[in-house]
Order: C-alpha cells, then structure tokens, then sequence
C-alpha cells in the first residue's frame, strides 16, 4: 500500500516539475519582444512575426543561449554601442566573410535584405537573460524562411545548431553552429520536415 502511495506522489510530483518547465519556457520566451531586442541589439532591430525565439546551449558552455529571428536595417551601425559582433558565416561558406563587404551585396529579394539572427550566449544563473551575456552576435545574409534549434552530431561529438530552412525554389536546408570559435555555415540539402 505504501508503495502505491509513494508511487503516485512520485508521478504526480513529475508531472507538476514537467508543467512548471513547460509555464517557465513559455514565460521566458514571452519576455522576448521588441523592447528586449532593441535594448540588446539596438533601434534598428524588430522580432519577426510569429515563432521567432530558440533557446538552447549553442556554444556547448552548459548555459542557455537565445537565438532570434529579427530585421536589422542596419546593424554595423550598432554593433559597438551594443557590444555585439557582426558576423556572415553564409558568405563566409562561399569565400567572403566579412559582413563589411558581403553586407553591400546586392539581393534579388527585398524581404531578405534586413534578414537576421541575433545570437546571445548566455552568462551565469540568468544564461542570455543576463544583463552582460557572454557574446552577442548578429548573423546576416543566411537566406531563411524558418529556423529550429536542434540537436546535430559532428565528427562523433553531438551539439545544439541551429537549422534553416533556406527561402528559394530548392527547399534546401542549412546548419549553423559554434565550432569553439566561430559559428560555421554548412548546407545539408533537405527540407526540415
């Protein structure tokens, strides 16, 4: 008898520890909106519609980073004032890595021109709720219709990425992730589904 007992109050408090995980990621993630964004990267930037915040552990610390979909007219312009690095991973793939040139190329597109990710590594007990994370880092140029923070294993060693699906008529998809000292672009060819 007392074993169903402990047994109940154990699947109870589980459920309860599950739920409050659930609310705490909801209510975390719900902080994120345009006034976070602009006070982290600057008045140029606004969060996308929609799902647009990930949270998981980029650069392999044991804390929590934040990626965020946004629009950024400019943002070399902020970079030093908000203490974040520019970065073009994408271009870099292709040979041209620095966002003060590749971020003068022209696209064919005009919803992809502001297009970017805004990366926060997080720093202590807070992670990227911190009021000086680790590292902020805005990525421009990656081509993407909808990005995901998932698992990918590399070289034997599995890590949190982050995947695109690129925009254009080939469905193709990306990956983007920390290899210790930078983020890496490498295309893997197929959709996300």
């Amino acid at each position: 008898m007392s074993y169903l007992r402990f047994a109940s109050v154990l699947v109870v408090l589980l459920a309860s520890l599950t739920f409050t995980a659930a609310a705490q990621h909801t209510a975390s993630l719900a902080a994120i909106d345009n006034s976070f964004v602009q006070k982290q990267f600057g008045e140029t930037c606004t969060l996308f519609a929609g799902p647009n915040a990930f949270r998981g552990d980029l650069n392999g610390d044991g804390i929590e980073d934040l990626v965020i979909a946004a629009r950024c007219t400019n943002p070399l312009m902020d970079a030093d004032e908000h203490s974040f690095v520019v970065i073009d991973p994408y271009f870099a793939f292709f040979g041209y890595g620095d966002p003060r040139l590749s971020s003068e190329f022209v696209t064919d597109d005009p919803a992809r021109r502001s297009m970017v990710l805004l990366i926060i590594h997080g720093d202590g007990p807070e992670a990227w709720r911190s009021n000086t994370p680790k590292a902020k880092f805005v990525v421009i140029d990656l081509p993407y219709k909808q990005i995901q923070v998932k698992k990918l294993t590399l070289k034997k060693k599995t890590m949190n990425a982050i995947f695109a699906e690129e925009a254009g008529a080939d469905q193709m998809t990306s990956v983007l992730f920390w290899d210790g000292k930078k983020y890496r672009y490498e295309p893997i060819g197929s959709s996300l589904d």
